[in-house]
Parts: structure tokens; sequence; C-alpha cells
């Protein structure tokens, strides 16, 4: 029992599940930011472009509602146990799931954009290497013999 709870202390203590667990926290925070923002500011203005109709509050019965029933909301028809095809929830699902894929695509580029900045400038290439003008191989500059041929080679000007 005490090389198990090493190892799970082990495992639970590495960065990546720590990391990963703030992620998630974080991320559901973020999802309940986005649903109110898709409930509270996103859905009022489509249903407002809708003719004021609740779009969230849209559905059809699947099944034939009881002689002199009404029925208007989902919520109704649950209480009489009528089948429901909610495709106004769908289309706020929807919308929450853009908002959120949006939003992490954003925040990803930033962070991406941000790297590339700190990234530092590239190097200058390096100089052209010095050649043996008679067998043209590479020569170190100090060189005044060729170590491929053994000419003699040419001072170099400074």
């Amino acid at each position: 029992m005490g090389k198990f709870m090493q190892d799970f202390k082990a495992f639970a203590l590495k960065g990546n599940v720590v990391d990963m667990a703030v992620g998630v926290v974080v991320g559901g925070a973020f999802g309940k930011i986005v649903t109110s923002l898709v409930n509270d500011l996103v859905m009022p203005l489509l249903s407002l472009l809708t003719g004021g109709t609740n779009v969230s509050g849209q559905f059809l019965l699947l099944k034939e509602a009881p002689e002199g029933a009404v029925v208007e909301t989902i919520e109704q028809a649950k209480e009489l146990g009528l089948a429901t095809f909610n495709y106004g929830n769908f289309i706020q699902t929807v919308i929450d799931f853009v908002l959120i894929a949006l939003s992490i695509f954003l925040a990803i580029r930033l962070i991406t954009k941000l790297h590339k900045k700190k990234e530092e400038a590239p190097a200058e290439p390096a100089p052209e290497p010095r050649l043996c003008p008679f067998c043209c191989q590479p020569v170190d500059d100090k060189a005044t013999r060729c170590p491929h041929c053994t000419s003699q080679l040419p001072e170099v000007e400074a």
C-alpha cells in the first residue's frame, strides 16, 4: 500500500497533472462566462431579430397534446408527459460552442504571436569560406598553405 501511495503522489504532483487540473477549473469558469454571454446578451439580441421570440424556448411537439390542453412552453409539455424536439436549446448550445471555440482560437493566436516576438532575431549568415585558388577546397583564413593540395596561398587582405 505504501508503494501505491508513493506512486500516486508522484503522479498527482507532476507538473503536467497540476497544469491540467488548473486548466480544467479555469475552463469550467470560462464556460460559465460564455454561457452567460450567450444567455444574457446574444440570445436577447437574436430574439429581437426574430420578432421578440425566445429562440432558446423554441420546440416542436412530437406527440399530440391532449384535447383542451394548450402547450406553449417546454415545461408545460414536460408536465403533460409529451415528447418535444427542443431545437431552440440546440441553437443556443451551438452558439455557446462557437463562441468558446472562437475565444480559445483567439487566445492561442495571441499566445503564439507573443512567443514569436520573444524569439531572438535570426543570426547573421556565416561568412563565405575562403577557397584555395588551385583546388577550390575550403581553407582557414589564417592558412598560408592549402591542407588539401599543399599549394602556397596568397596573403589574405585584412
